[in-house]
């Protein structure tokens, strides 16, 4: 019989040491000025510093998360101290409903949608691949691909010729997990997806990238991996640390704008942190 899932959403002020999200060093140039986008997953970690990163380049931002609400609550001030637009939705986006419902709402508040990013991800670290329950293999993908295909299916309803679909990926798809396999899988697919929709989308003006970094200081870490596994957590990349959210944001930035990346589609950028993949 499969075990019982728990539910790991996490929190920020459950961390040992709060990340670095909320891109208070970084100064806008307004290259996404009267745009209006929606990131999934924005409550924290790489979500909100994405969010406040486009708020601060002059976009109204709709963010959707779980549960954790102290955080999206959070970020919703961030992205409003910038001067911008700012809507959360909690909902479960396991749930194709839910999906459906978080971009009709979303597109409704904002006065319509140019930006769409696809974050928000679930994980559970196991031993050994036997330890993966159906539910949790169904669980993984239903948050990690499957509400990207719902998420992204309604937003072409109001993307606009012009406008951007950034996914987030991981390092783990790249070159996969032992302890993250189900993760792992779903993450390859992200990339499969994203240069798949880059040519679906290409005469509708429409760019599809993904940003797949390496480890990263996020509420998902502390929350899904054991306590030695938090303490050294990064310190196998050749920085020799975790990444912060707010240095991955960025290249968010650079995808969403097409100021900056107007001839990128089905690209990836991969900070992983000085380390070298083959092929």
């Amino acid at each position: 019989m499969d075990e019982p899932m728990i539910e790991y959403p996490g929190h920020t002020r459950e961390m040992p040491s709060r990340p670095s999200d909320e891109m208070r060093d970084y100064v806008g140039r307004d290259v996404l000025s009267g745009q209006k986008a929606l990131v999934t997953g924005g409550d924290s970690g790489i979500g909100r510093a994405v969010a406040v990163a486009f708020a601060k380049e002059g976009a109204d931002v709709a963010i959707g998360y779980l549960s954790e609400h102290e955080d999206a609550q959070r970020t919703v001030e961030l992205i409003e101290k910038e001067g911008r637009r700012a809507f959360s939705y909690a909902l479960d986006l396991a749930d194709a409903g839910a999906c459906r419902s978080l971009v009709a709402d979303a597109a409704k508040d904002l006065g319509g949608l140019s930006i769409l990013v696809n974050n928000a991800a679930y994980q559970m670290p196991v031993e050994e691949f036997e330890d993966i329950s159906d539910e949790q293999w169904r669980h993984t993908f239903a948050v990690n691909i499957d509400s990207f295909f719902y998420v992204t299916k309604a937003a072409l309803q109001h993307l606009p010729s012009g406008g951007a679909i950034i996914n987030t990926s991981s390092i783990n798809g790249l070159r996969g997990n032992k302890q993250l396999i189900d993760y792992s899988a779903t993450k390859g697919a992200i990339l499969a997806l994203t240069y798949s929709l880059a040519q679906s989308l290409m005469e509708r003006g429409i760019r599809v990238n993904c940003v797949a970094p390496g480890p990263v200081w996020t509420p998902l870490i502390p929350a899904t991996f054991p306590e030695d596994a938090v303490k050294d957590f990064g310190e196998q990349a050749p920085y020799k640390r975790a990444a912060q959210p707010d240095e991955i944001a960025p290249s968010y930035v650079f995808f969403a704008a097409n100021q900056l990346s107007s001839y990128y589609s089905g690209e990836v950028l991969a900070p992983i942190g000085g380390e070298t993949l083959p092929g």
